[in-house]
């Protein structure tokens, strides 16, 4: 298995392709600065992306977008996998014929399995994305990848227009629409803004409107939501760069470290630094 880290593009390369079980980047978060395509050949693992858990096995297709967050939470001795990461430059070049909708879709549907004989275009171009990865002295090295990912995406566009009915992808009424839109507005926002009245204002809604729906939609008010994503985003920070506490507040836009630490432990109930030392 490659050394690097399949999960995270914050190497220098445009796209990391491989297999295997990936048990050593269990219980560790990894935010994702591009997008990766995950296919399970074997076993069973427990993944949980932006928040929530899945439930991975055989034939399960997994799409990672830009700004996911994943962790891995377990994996069974026999978990094997084939992957697909690529920078957010290529995803960007990649994607730009897709509707908005498909991709709002995959964001809240980031994991489903696919039948077994709907399995061969997956396999196939995995198997041709390590093929041309491992392939160094390819001079059209980088956009014969670039050409698998569009094939990747078409292929995850027509299963998805397939298994599902046009009303799950667009969204069945006018609080779905919102809601959806709210999650991509977290998405692009949690990690420096944290009042809901600047997200109702996006949506030209009322904070109480907004809540409402978060309500109706996940019994979790519009606050808990945001607080939720602010303290993943802190946790990624703690867990995946050498930032100071201090550093850590100015990136998402706290008024000081102390500020932070209190807002960190009121919600996981140990100080940012404890939790840095716990997941060393």
């Amino acid at each position: 298995m490659n050394k690097k880290n399949p999960l995270l593009t914050d190497t220098e390369e445009l796209f990391i392709a491989g297999t295997g079980n990936l048990a050593e980047f269990e219980h560790r978060l990894c935010k994702q600065k591009g997008s990766t395509i995950l296919f399970c050949h074997n076993g069973r693992a427990k993944f949980t992306i932006d928040l929530k858990e899945y439930e991975i096995k055989r034939n399960s297709q997994v799409v990672l977008l830009p700004n996911s967050v994943l962790s891995i939470d377990e994996t069974s001795k026999d978990f094997h996998a084939s992957y697909f990461t690529c920078s957010g430059t290529m995803f960007a070049e990649a994607v730009m014929r897709l509707e908005s909708t498909f991709f709002q879709f995959i964001k809240n549907n980031p994991h489903y399995i696919l039948p077994e004989e709907n399995t061969g275009a997956v396999n196939g171009l995995m198997k041709a994305t390590y093929a041309i990865y491992i392939d160094r002295e390819n001079r059209f090295r980088n956009q014969i990848a670039k050409n698998h990912l569009q094939s990747f995406l078409l292929d995850i566009y027509d299963k998805v227009y397939r298994f599902f009915s046009r009303k799950q992808i667009e969204g069945g009424n006018r609080q779905n629409e919102l809601f959806g839109k709210f999650m991509q507005l977290i998405h692009k926002y949690s990690s420096t803004e944290r009042e809901v009245s600047f997200y109702a204002n996006e949506l030209c809604i009322s904070t109480k409107y907004l809540t409402s729906i978060c309500r109706n939609e996940t019994k979790d008010s519009a606050k808990k939501i945001i607080d939720d994503f602010m303290i993943l985003e802190i946790k990624v920070l703690l867990q995946s760069t050498e930032l100071t506490v201090q550093e850590i507040a100015d990136k998402l836009n706290f008024p000081d470290q102390s500020y932070l630490g209190r807002y960190f432990k009121r919600h996981e109930g140990i100080s940012p630094m404890e939790y840095r030392k716990k997941f060393s």
